[in-house]
């Protein structure tokens, strides 16, 4: 299990957030489960959902920890993830059986243009999944096509847009509205229709990842299933759980890891995972940024000598770069200390530069 201290809690009927004073409920931390209680409970449903803050490392470890466990009862488990897309999955099925190396995987997938987080954060998770064979399947849908629902709604799209998505995508009901509007007061439009369209995007993500692991599931009725996603996909089960359990019948129990803000109620899940905050070691930076310009990636600020803006990056120790995500699929597994080559041209002019990485700030 993780090596960090966790506490299992059984949250179907239980409450940590209060609205009045004298109305709290509390939890005794004593009597968690113990991990291996916490197994056996969820090796007797098809599907686990696991949710997460995706810039918690703690949080995809202790994701790992359930999956190891699982595995460990049944093999014949596979992974569904929320941050890959399903246009990536032969791609996927290649590093997984060990036919293609981890870089070929990250720039084979679009992992840094299409999800963009830290991949150590996620890298346990998929190392385990190649050294036994367990397929990892992907769930998500373009950020192309949501962003389109997002403009236009679900109504709005042309039969080609539409093409892809499932044909039965359920109504969003009002517990589910209520929980999507502080987010898009955040950062919503005054436009008529924008809630609904923002709705209907939600809708859109939740029931196409759970089309996507329902046909794998039905197609293999004998593998069981771990999904990995945001908690805000999971919780009360109205997100992605409802909508696969519609298209499978099967049984499941929903996981969430605790952040730091949620309001944490009754119903909300079946687990809580309560773990100490862990952090990434420092990651090995350039001391530059870059931009997508023409085709190219270019230096727009540099705290390096030699490098300028403007200057075009074409190579970093070997790697061709034609965009800024290249230069983080080049970068993400440097520490702080080591050595790159970066190949730049300026007005016409190639040089390649040695520099020693530096520390990336704390976040």
């Amino acid at each position: 299990m993780a090596n960090h201290r966790v506490l299992w809690i059984p949250l179907l009927a239980c409450a940590l957030a209060a609205q009045t004073p004298d109305s709290f409920q509390a939890v005794d931390l004593d009597s968690a489960l113990a991990p291996a209680n916490l197994i056996r409970q969820l090796a007797a449903k098809r599907v686990v959902f696991i949710g997460e803050t995706h810039d918690r490392y703690d949080h995809h470890l202790n994701q790992l920890a359930v999956i190891r466990g699982l595995y460990q009862i049944d093999p014949g488990l596979a992974i569904g993830v929320e941050y890959l897309e399903q246009r990536f999955q032969s791609k996927i099925d290649d590093y997984v059986n060990g036919r293609i190396s981890e870089q070929e995987f990250l720039r084979g997938t679009d992992y840094f243009e299409e999800w963009g987080y830290d991949y150590r954060l996620y890298q346990p998770i998929f190392q385990f999944a190649r050294e036994n064979k367990i397929p990892v399947r992907a769930l998500n849908v373009p950020t192309a096509v949501v962003s389109d629902v997002a403009k236009n709604g679900l109504a709005g799209l042309t039969p080609k847009e539409r093409d892809g998505l499932p044909s039965d995508i359920g109504p969003a009901d009002d517990d589910y509205k209520a929980r999507l509007r502080p987010i898009f007061e955040q950062h919503g439009s005054s436009k008529p229709q924008a809630f609904d369209h923002f709705v209907d995007a939600q809708l859109t993500w939740d029931e196409s990842m759970s089309a996507n692991a329902a046909a794998y599931l039905n197609a293999n009725p004998n593998r069981r299933m771990v999904i990995l996603a945001g908690s805000g996909h999971l919780v009360f089960g109205s997100g992605i759980p409802k909508r696969l359990e519609r298209r499978t019948h099967a049984s499941y129990s929903i996981v969430l890891n605790a952040g730091s803000d949620e309001n944490i109620g009754p119903h909300m899940a079946d687990y809580l995972l309560v773990s100490q905050k862990l952090e990434l070691p420092p990651a090995g930076i350039l001391g530059l940024t870059t931009e997508n310009k023409d085709g190219e990636c270019r230096v727009r600020s540099s705290q390096r000598d030699g490098l300028r803006r403007g200057d075009v990056v074409l190579e970093i120790d070997g790697q061709s770069v034609k965009r800024s995500s290249d230069v983080k699929l080049a970068l993400w597994n440097k520490k702080p200390g080591d050595r790159v080559s970066v190949t730049v041209r300026h007005h016409g002019r190639t040089r390649t530069l040695e520099f020693e990485l530096k520390a990336a700030p704390p976040t």
